[in-house]
């Protein structure tokens, strides 16, 4: 099972870290003053104060049983920690070191609890609760010059927080013999009353909490497509703060993460390392990085030691390695002839063979409506403000098209634009409602109506 855990780790290291540190990457950036927005579980006595903050979390998520099922959890998070700088004993705000600006940030450590397993049957003995304490403490690291003079001490310090996780089971819903697994994590810690804002809460709170689950001798149901038989099971569950998806090459491991995933979600393998924003694309992330100054490069170095190892992977990175960055195709197959009547996704061409925006006409005013045909435009849905520029301006038909909701839409070309030629070389065109245009009678004047 911890083999299991271990492939499926690249996708939880991503949600772990999602959001930790985001570009520019520097402690000075105002998207990296808000930060630990994913999973964060909070004491319950600021939690409750404040109203809309979590202090545990549920995950429920339906087992297939065999005849001796056994349950494995794993939690992991992150323990925040902060780090101010201080000379001569008291706190400064910023340490200038060789040119390399050094300032208070909250850093993290991360863990994680294994609880011994737990069968699954019979149901009344597949309970577990399991008490975790993060220890506490604080760390100096001196900060020297090059000639080793001791110009400043970085320290770093941590609360103790409890956690506490809860594992139950029963029989899930429905008529099929499945079952309702059941995981609360909770932050047990008690909350000062001098830590009662978020920021004061914070070294107190669990962060990016998400959960790992693996069965022996059974399988986990996909809470998002589930099979006929299991769909009263699945709708039996309640989560809250995690989405539970399969994970890895099979459906023994499920990760119930704070951020909605889908089944069987992987790392591209494109991907040359963590950025911590997986909701970014690699390359604008990469090459945004490239332009940053050599001084804020040295300050995102400065700020933390996953950033530093962002701008120092880049900044190192191989021409191939961008090549790969740059995009990819994938699950290009042909198709055999024993599928080669499966349903075509209704977005693709081959659906409706009749449907030809470059050839299909309209009827406008009693007059046929193609390519080609010149047309006045009378915009009147105000879609955008460039509308007002357009009216009773000619134009030439592009071509005739239908949309999903099988409304019709004209694609034209301004006579008049300069950038008219280079619009069509890369297919661009203005889209009209048909009663936005206006036939031109085959002697009617070029220019604008008065």
């Amino acid at each position: 099972m911890s083999a299991r855990f271990d492939a499926a780790r690249a996708v939880a290291d991503a949600v772990l870290f999602e959001g930790y540190v985001l570009y520019p990457y520097r402690a000075s950036a105002p998207k990296n003053q808000v930060r630990w927005q994913w999973g964060v579980l909070f004491p319950r006595a600021f939690a409750e104060a404040d109203g809309y903050e979590r202090w545990r979390n549920r995950t429920e998520c339906v087992v297939d049983p065999g005849s001796s099922p056994r349950l494995t959890v794993r939690v992991r998070g992150l323990h925040v920690q902060h780090r101010s700088v201080e000379v001569d004993g008291a706190p400064v705000s910023e340490l200038q070191v060789d040119g390399v600006p050094w300032v208070p940030w909250d850093e993290a450590v991360e863990w994680e609890v294994d609880l011994p397993a737990v069968a699954l049957l019979p149901l009344r003995e597949a309970t577990h609760e399991e008490l975790v304490v993060l220890p506490g403490g604080a760390e100096r690291e001196p900060l020297r010059s090059a000639d080793g003079t001791e110009c400043g001490v970085l320290v770093r310090r941590r609360e103790p927080v409890d956690v506490v996780v809860n594992v139950a089971a029963e029989w899930a819903a429905g008529d099929g013999a499945l079952v309702k697994v059941t995981v609360r994590v909770e932050n047990a810690t008690a909350a000062p009353a001098d830590a009662m804002t978020r920021d004061g809460a914070l070294p107190r709170a669990l962060v990016a909490v998400h959960v790992l689950l693996g069965v022996d001798d059974g399988a986990f149901v996909s809470l998002l497509d589930p099979d006929d038989g299991a769909r009263a099971a699945v709708a039996g569950c309640d989560n809250d703060g995690t989405f539970p998806v399969l994970v890895g090459s099979d459906d023994r491991v499920m990760l119930a993460a704070p951020i909605i995933l889908y089944d069987h979600p992987e790392i591209a393998p494109e991907s040359d390392g963590d950025l911590c924003d997986a909701t970014e694309i690699d390359e604008i992330l990469a090459l945004r990085v490239l332009t940053l100054t050599d001084e804020e490069k040295a300050e995102a170095r400065a700020t933390d030691p996953r950033a530093a190892a962002i701008v120092d992977r880049i900044d190192d990175m191989a021409p191939e390695t961008f090549a790969r960055l740059h995009g990819t195709l994938r699950e290009l197959r042909p198709v055999p002839e024993e599928d080669a009547d499966v349903a075509v996704p209704w977005w693709e061409p081959a659906v409706d063979a009749a449907v030809d925006p470059w050839t299909d006409t309209l009827l406008v005013h009693g007059v046929e409506v193609a390519a080609g045909t010149r047309v006045r435009l009378r915009p009147t849905h105000r879609a955008d403000a460039q509308d007002m520029f357009l009216r009773d301006m000619v134009a030439t038909v592009a071509g005739v098209f239908h949309d999903v909701d099988d409304e019709l839409h004209v694609a034209v070309t301004v006579d008049d634009d300069p950038a008219t030629e280079a619009l069509l070389a890369h297919g661009r065109y203005l889209y009209f409602h048909p009663d936005e245009i206006q036939p031109l009678a085959s002697d009617e004047s070029d220019s604008r109506a008065p």
